[in-house]
């Protein structure tokens, strides 16, 4: 079937490793499956392990515990894996590794007529991410005679501020930015996409969507599973670095950012970096006041039991990492002057899932209220489901049959499961195919991901100074209560503690 996608060779850097066989090579299976992929293709995959081309195919194909046994029966993944290819190093930075694996991809980009366009994926340890780029222009891969070279960069996008300049000069200095794609699997899901449509496409929520009608923001994004055996790489990150400064911060853009003036990468993602921009500080005495962070203890979870986080493989008993971070925060713009923002992440929580939560103001007179007390506390909300359970749902105050003006809680809602008969695409399916077409509206930029790095370091560096305190969660509740206290100062307001289902029998009634 006819496509927009140019023919070309994607190259995996790390393709031994967990991502690729986990994500990277299934997402491209999808592609090939959906009839995505350009006619002319081939993927080679180059680490620092010793393979064959068939060993290679073995080991993310057909004993890869990420396809199923029927389908390695199939046809169509035999056929896929005939475009898989492997090129070992023995240094990935190493001027003869680099000039062999450019003498290999000329050879295939003879055999499958793809040109000289190719895209490089570095699934690799960070500390690579600046190495690789100049190898690859040291053999003038960067800027391939005659075609395009276009790099994806996963996170973390340096450790701070500073390191986030000195990575983004580093790649900049081999690949002009419009080709660098900072990849973010959070902004692959197709509800954090939707937040734009929900926003800009629905005459009857933008005018409603600033401080004159909304009284708070909150995002959620809870997991179940403790650091595992990863607690010592997880020690060196933490929930701020691991989750806040990408992730959530991308979600909150989405929320929060002005209405671009066209639907484009130039326009979108400069309408992200105004939003990142407006982020009122927090340093000094008001991460104390404005922040909670938090380590899990040993807890029963949705798991099963889990050890506290000091206990886990990997944790040094007097570490101060956190595993939990909630916080209030303001946008000093126009459009959301006033208005608090609350944030929370963590480890061990009751349930895996990511939400936002829009809250309406209430009506300025609760002309109900001497029929029901209910009246006051009918507070109109949307939720958006992010993950797992796609949707949304509006909640608003009805009438209860009967005598009286009794107010009740009602919701409609809409599932993503309805609106299509195939599956919802996976995120790095998603975001592949945007690299491949040169469409990086949902990468991160360069200079938004300094700006974000400007907003959680103060907040870093007061917890490393002291001057905040640590506090600690029982695993498998919704965090410490110090995080409750953050919503002292909003009427009625409080976290959203969402359910297995984006639609809770408990907490209002189905229209």
């Amino acid at each position: 079937m006819p496509n927009s996608v140019p023919s070309h060779i994607l190259i995996i850097f790390g393709a031994s490793g967990d991502l690729a066989q986990r994500k990277l090579i299934p997402a491209v299976y999808d592609l090939y499956r959906g009839g995505y992929l350009p006619e002319h293709f081939a993927l080679l995959g180059a680490s620092r392990t010793d393979y064959t081309d068939e060993q290679f195919r073995d080991k993310v194909v057909f004993d890869s515990e990420f396809f199923t046994a029927e389908q390695k029966e199939q046809a169509q993944l035999k056929e896929f894996s005939k475009l898989l290819f492997y090129q070992d190093l023995k240094v990935y930075d190493g001027k003869e590794d680099i000039d062999k694996l450019k003498a290999r991809l000329d050879v295939l980009s003879q055999e499958f007529r793809t040109g000289s366009n190719y895209i490089f994926y570095l699934s690799t340890p960070p500390k690579l991410y600046s190495t690789i780029p100049g190898a690859l222009a040291a053999s003038g891969l960067n800027a391939p005679e005659g075609g395009w070279a276009r790099l994806v960069v996963e996170k973390p996008f340096g450790y701070d501020e500073a390191s986030a300049k000195k990575l983004n000069e580093d790649i900049q200095s081999f690949f002009p930015e419009n080709d660098i794609y900072r990849i973010d699997h959070y902004l692959g899901k197709e509800t954090v996409q939707n937040l734009l449509v929900t926003r800009f496409a629905n005459g009857f929520f933008e005018p409603l969507w600033n401080r004159n009608y909304i009284q708070s923001v909150q995002i959620t994004a809870a997991e179940t599973v403790g650091v595992g055996s990863r607690g010592g790489y997880y020690d060196g990150s933490g929930a701020m670095r691991d989750m806040i400064q990408n992730h959530l911060l991308q979600v909150l853009a989405h929320v929060a950012m002005e209405p671009p003036i066209r639907a484009d990468a130039v326009s979108i993602r400069g309408e992200k970096m105004k939003l990142f921009q407006s982020l009122r500080p927090i340093k000094g005495e008001t991460v104390a006041k404005q922040v909670v962070r938090a380590q899990y203890t040993a807890g029963d979870t949705k798991d099963g039991r889990v050890v506290s986080y000091r206990d886990a493989e990997g944790v040094p008993d007097d570490s101060t990492t956190e595993t939990y971070v909630a916080m209030k925060f303001f946008i000093d713009n126009w459009r959301w002057a006033g208005v608090p923002f609350f944030i929370r992440t963590g480890k061990c929580l009751p349930l895996k899932v990511t939400e936002v939560v829009i809250t309406f103001k209430n009506p300025p007179q609760a002309i109900f209220a001497e029929f029901d007390d209910y009246a006051m506390k009918c507070d109109n909300q949307l939720i958006i489901r992010i993950q797992p359970d796609e949707g949304m749902a509006m909640e608003f105050g009805m009438k209860v049959p009967g005598e009286g003006f009794r107010v009740k809680n009602v919701d409609m809602d809409f599932f993503y499961r309805d609106l299509t008969t195939q599956d919802v695409p996976e995120s790095y399916s998603r975001l592949l195919l945007d690299c491949m077409k040169g469409d990086p509206t949902l990468y991160a930029r360069g200079d938004s991901v300094e700006v974000a790095w400007a907003f959680t370091d103060p907040i870093i560096e007061a917890w490393e100074k002291g001057e905040a305190p640590l506090t600690t969660y029982e695993a498998g509740t919704w965090g410490p209560a110090e995080a409750d206290a953050l919503w002292s100062d909003v009427p009625n307001g409080g976290w959203r503690n969402p359910a297995e289902s984006l639609v809770d029998d408990k907490h209002y009634t189905k229209l």
